[in-house]
C-alpha cells in the first residue's frame, strides 16, 4: 500500500498539505519567522503517534468490552538543541476514565498497541526511546 500527500507553499514559510480530503496547515510561529497560521511539522509527529495508538486502544478496549468513559492521550517529547533537531524521546500518558476501569485489561490494551498495532510507534522505536504511563480517573 502506498499513501501519497501533496504540500502546497502558500507564502513565506506556510504549506498547506492535504490528506485525503483533509486540509493541514503547517508554519512557523512568529519568532522563528513564520506567521503562525497553523502547526509545526515536528509536533505533528505527536499528534500521528497519539491518534495511532488511541484508536488501536479504544477498539481493543471496545472489544474486551471495557466501558470507558473518557481516554486522553497526551505526548511528551524531548528535542536535541543542535541540527538537526528532532525528537530524541517521547512519552505517552494515557489517562482512562470510568467507574471500575480493569488496570489489567487497560495495561494489555496498551502493550497491543505498542507491541503490535501501532505502526507509527514502531517507526520512533526504531530510532527513539519510547515510554508510557497509564493514569486512571474515576467518573
Amino acid at each position: 500500500m502506498k499513501h501519497v500527500i501533496t504540500s502546497e507553499w502558500k507564502g513565506n514559510l506556510t504549506f498547506e498539505s492535504t490528506i485525503d480530503e483533509h486540509k493541514i496547515i503547517n508554519d512557523a510561529p512568529l519568532a522563528a519567522g513564520g506567521d503562525n497560521l497553523g502547526t509545526s511539522p515536528k509536533k505533528l509527529l505527536l499528534v500521528a503517534l497519539a491518534g495511532c495508538t488511541g484508536m488501536d486502544v479504544v477498539s481493543i478496549l471496545k472489544k474486551m468490552r471495557v466501558n470507558i468513559a473518557k481516554c486522553n492521550i497526551s505526548v511528551e517529547a524531548d528535542m536535541r538543541d543542535e541540527h538537526p533537531k528532532y525528537y530524541e524521546r517521547m512519552h505517552v500518558v494515557y489517562e482512562f476514565t470510568g467507574k471500575d476501569l480493569p488496570m489489567e485489561k487497560l495495561e494489555k490494551a496498551v502493550k497491543m498497541s505498542e507491541e503490535t498495532y501501532c505502526g507509527v510507534e514502531a517507526l520512533f522505536r526504531k530510532a527513539i526511546e519510547v515510554t508510557s504511563e497509564i493514569r486512571v480517573k474515576e467518573g
